[in-house]
């Protein structure tokens, strides 16, 4: 009788920066971006076998089958370069996760424990940095540097402002919530409470700081910040 066999590996093996990303850029390409490809194959197939038929006996109907053909590819046209758009956007995101998980690994070595790409409820925090002085969770957004001139942005403490392009508290809302969600989560798994500071990092950003922004909750930083001396 054949004995039942189970895998030896009992844990799941820790998340690796960028990771969600990594699955939604998967899922885009193959859940959304695969059955319109497939489906353009299969109307070119049938286009192509009526055309087969107009120059040869059969009644042919081709105008029919191309002009559902054109409609179609059309409609694909536009989905697919959404799409496309969807996953070079992940990309970014998704390399600028691994750029900084790399570079909070270092920390390792000095003792710090750093998990990455932590699931929580409809969301995950990018990195989480676990020191003798406290825990901090830690949002990594890879916004795209001009072609010419310095990357700046400004932190007032509770938005971040790019000239001419951006002005929003949405990373600072997020880190905070992020923080908040951690800190109830160990409280209930634990018993214990921890206090937890929320950081937001931005590759490639030289970041200027109001005097308001040097006492926020939530820290702005660039990646190389991440010092153990801040920690």
């Amino acid at each position: 009788m054949k004995q039942e066999k189970k895998s030896p590996i009992t844990l799941k093996p820790l998340r690796y920066a960028g990771q969600s990303l990594d699955e939604k850029i998967d899922q885009l390409l193959n859940d959304k971006m695969l059955p319109y490809i497939i489906s353009g194959m299969f109307l070119i197939l049938m286009t192509g076998m009526e055309w087969l038929r107009y120059y040869t006996t059969s009644p042919p109907t081709p105008k029919t089958t191309t002009f559902i053909a054109a409609c179609y590819f059309a409609y694909a046209f536009y989905k697919i370069k959404k799409i496309r758009y969807e996953v070079k956007s992940l990309r970014i995101g998704r390399d600028g996760e691994k750029e900084v998980g790399e570079l909070l690994d270092e920390l390792r070595e000095k003792g710090y424990k750093v998990l990455h790409d932590i699931p929580g409820e409809n969301f995950n925090i990018d990195h989480v940095i676990i020191s003798k002085k406290g825990i901090y969770t830690i949002e990594t957004k890879t916004y795209s540097v001009p072609l010419k001139g310095k990357a700046e942005m400004w932190y007032d403490g509770e938005k971040i402002t790019i000239p001419n392009r951006i002005k929003s508290d949405a990373p600072i809302i997020q880190a905070a919530a992020a923080s908040k969600w951690l800190c109830n989560t160990l409280q209930t798994t634990t018993g214990k409470e921890f206090t937890i500071k929320p950081v937001v990092l931005f590759p490639g950003w030289f970041l200027n700081h109001t005097d308001n922004a040097k006492k926020a909750k939530v820290w702005v930083l660039h990646p190389k910040a991440v010092h153990p001396q801040n920690l």
